[in-house]
């Protein structure tokens, strides 16, 4: 067996699972979860009847690479969302939803054979989990830089000594960040930037929760989008996308990277032969959704409202304001994280994810200690019964 397999953790959902062993929730209330990062808005019907429409293409082995018109709707979609010129014939490649392409990336680009000791993969902390799976599986070190509220969440690139970031060959940034919802400035890319120029390491910018924010007039910026507007090339950066978020089809399975055409080059051959190649169906049903901007309109709009109605609530016992964006709350526990999670369910039958379940201890710190992830990903009302039961439950600790 591949010894790499050893340093895996159980999933997140697993360790919840495991926490809420032999807890009878109240019977009085109906489940609510809150703690999975799954859409629950309705999938749009038009995705739906493209996807019905071309079933036909079943009966087609799919191309790696993916059909031309679905690499230039994405392209269009780039051009119209960040206002950038991205090459469908060599800066594109469509995926089977960003998490396998975040965790198949890093088998690509990491050389555990380069001079200097065994390459490190930098991660926020809290993080993707699939991260640091990547990076333990490419035969790589991860290592954690801690987002704190006291920093505004931002990165503190001083926790890595220099010997450590002369190891460095990939780094992940998640901006909108899951869980903090923490998005990145053109300052913070622009330093992002000079560390790589400086240390050679290649950038992957997940950025699955782009189309979810508040603020209509600045949706956040892209990792590609500051590199442009830098003046840069994107060397040695790729950015990651899904329509799992911005158009309700997590089950779709459809995404795509967009970077560095010799990164790219590398990655396409790496994929040929791992086998990810999106059915044609699941394809041309894509290139419906990034083609329509009204849906994801209305999407977001569904989360303002949601997220209008409900900080306020949780904000007045535990403390929370409105994250930049994504559709997560993030919030400060006033007792132990797995504590609060499990007498939450036992008494009022809310699920939310224990923070400390989503980071790993770093500089003696764990940043997810005493906080919460809640997911505003039920319907509105759902949601504010959800907050109504989260302030009850912190009022009477």
């Amino acid at each position: 067996m591949n010894p790499h397999l050893a340093h895996l953790q159980p999933y997140p959902f697993e360790k919840l699972r495991a926490l809420f062993a032999g807890v009878t929730p109240n019977p009085r209330y109906k489940e609510i979860k809150l703690s999975i990062g799954e859409p629950q808005h309705a999938t749009p019907q038009f995705i739906m009847d493209a996807l019905h429409a071309n079933l036909f293409g079943l009966a087609s082995y799919p191309t790696t690479q993916g059909i031309p018109a679905l690499r230039h709707a994405i392209g269009e979609w780039c051009a119209r969302r960040y206002g950038i010129a991205v090459d469908p014939e060599s800066e594109i490649l469509p995926v089977n939803g960003s998490r396998e392409a975040l965790f198949s990336f890093a088998q690509t680009v990491i050389d555990p054979s380069r001079a200097g000791g065994t390459p490190i993969v930098v991660s926020p902390n809290p993080f993707y989990q699939i991260y640091e799976g990547a990076a333990y599986l490419a035969g790589a070190e991860p290592r954690f830089l801690n987002n704190l509220p006291d920093n505004g969440f931002a990165f503190d690139y001083s926790q890595l000594s220099e010997a450590e970031w002369a190891r460095v060959q990939l780094f992940y940034v998640c901006s909108p960040g899951n869980p903090t919802g923490k998005v990145l400035s053109l300052a913070d890319w622009k330093t992002l930037f000079a560390l790589s120029d400086k240390y050679g390491f290649i950038i992957a910018a997940d950025e699955c929760y782009s189309e979810i924010y508040f603020d209509e007039a600045n949706p956040p910026i892209g990792g590609l989008q500051a590199a442009r507007l830098l003046g840069r090339s994107f060397d040695r950066l790729v950015m990651f996308s899904s329509l799992s978020k911005r158009s309700n089809v997590p089950g779709m399975r459809s995404g795509f990277v967009a970077g560095d055409a010799k990164i790219l080059k590398k990655f396409l051959l790496y994929r040929t032969y791992h086998g990810c190649a999106m059915a044609p169906p699941i394809q041309a049903a894509s290139v419906a959704a990034w083609n329509d901007e009204a849906h994801v309109l209305d999407n977001r709009n569904q989360y303002r409202e949601k997220f209008a109605a409900c900080t306020p609530l949780i904000g007045e016992v535990l403390g929370t304001g409105m994250p930049d964006a994504s559709f997560y709350l993030w919030a400060r526990t006033p007792v132990a994280d797995t504590e609060f999670a499990r007498g939450l369910l036992e008494h009022y039958n809310v699920v939310a994810l224990p923070g400390s379940f989503l980071a790993r201890e770093a500089q003696g710190v764990n940043p997810g200690a005493n906080f919460i992830r809640i997911a505003l990903v039920a319907g509105l009302d759902e949601c504010l019964e959800a907050s109504r039961r989260i302030r009850e439950f912190t009022q009477q600790l």
